[in-house]
C-alpha cells in the first residue's frame, strides 16, 4: 500500500474512534470554552481592545487544546500491544505520522468552528483585515501545533511521564510558530499592518517541521 492510502486508513480509524468515544473532542472543547469565558471576564475589553488581545487568548486556548487532541493520539496505540504490531507492518512508518495528525488536525478545526463563534460573541469581535487571510492563519497554525505535537508525542510516549514530557517538548519548540500565529491574527484582526510576513514565517515553519518530522519518525519509533 502506498504511504498516502497508509495515512488515509489510520484517519478514518482513528476518526471512527474518537466519533464513538469523543474523549479528546469533548476535553478540546471544554479547555477552550473555558479559557474563553474566564478571560472575557477577566479583561472586559472594549471592541478595539479586543482586536489586539484576542490573538494571543485564542491561541492560547488553541495549543491547549491541541496538546489534549495529540495526548490521545498514542495512548490509544499502547494499549494491547497496537504500536508493536504497527512497527512490524511492511507498511511506511511515516503513513501512521501523517494519517494521526491528520486526524489531529481535522478534531483541533473542528474546535475551532464550534469555538470560534464564542470568542466572536464574547469579545465583541469584527474582523477589519481578510476573512481569506484569517483563516490561513488558522489553518497554518493549527498544522504547525499538531504535527509537532504528534511527532513529539511519538518521542515521548515510552517515557514515563509522558503527559509531563509532552509540553516541555512542544511548547519551547512551538515558539517561533506562536508569536507568528499571534503576531499574524492580530494584523488580521486590526487591519492594521499586513499579516504576510508572519504567514510566511509560519509557512516555512510547516514546511521545515513537517519534514524534520516525516525523517525522523521511523527512527523514533523503532527506538526502544
Amino acid at each position: 500500500m502506498s504511504t498516502l492510502a497508509v495515512a488515509l486508513h489510520h484517519l478514518r480509524k482513528d476518526t471512527r474512534i474518537e466519533w464513538r468515544s469523543k474523549d479528546a473532542t469533548n476535553a478540546m472543547l471544554f479547555f477552550a470554552l473555558l479559557v474563553a469565558v474566564i478571560f472575557s471576564f477577566a479583561f472586559d475589553p472594549s471592541a478595539d481592545e479586543s482586536r489586539r488581545i484576542v490573538g494571543g487568548i485564542v491561541w492560547i486556548a488553541f495549543l491547549f487544546a491541541s496538546t489534549i487532541a495529540v495526548n490521545q493520539t498514542w495512548t490509544r496505540e499502547l494499549r494491547n500491544g497496537v504500536l508493536d504490531a504497527l512497527r512490524i507492518t511492511p507498511a511506511p512508518l511515516t503513513s501512521i505520522l501523517v494519517g494521526k495528525a491528520l486526524g489531529n488536525f481535522a478534531f483541533v478545526c473542528l474546535i475551532q468552528l464550534l469555538v470560534w463563534p464564542v470568542f466572536v460573541v464574547f469579545y465583541n469581535l469584527r474582523v477589519l483585515g481578510s476573512i481569506t487571510q484569517l483563516v490561513g492563519v488558522l489553518l497554518l497554525g493549527t498544522w504547525a501545533l499538531v504535527m509537532n505535537g504528534t511527532f513529539f508525542t511519538a518521542l515521548s510516549m515510552r517515557t514515563r511521564n509522558r503527559e509531563v514530557m509532552l509540553p516541555l517538548l512542544l511548547f519551547p519548540i512551538a515558539i517561533p510558530a506562536l508569536l507568528a500565529m499571534v503576531e499574524a491574527t492580530t494584523a488580521v484582526l486590526t487591519g492594521d499592518a499586513s499579516p504576510f510576513m508572519w504567514i510566511k514565517i509560519l509557512a516555512g515553519y510547516d514546511i521545515v517541521f513537517t519534514t524534520i518530522g516525516v525523517l525522523l519518525f521511523e527512527t523514533v519509533l523503532q527506538a526502544e
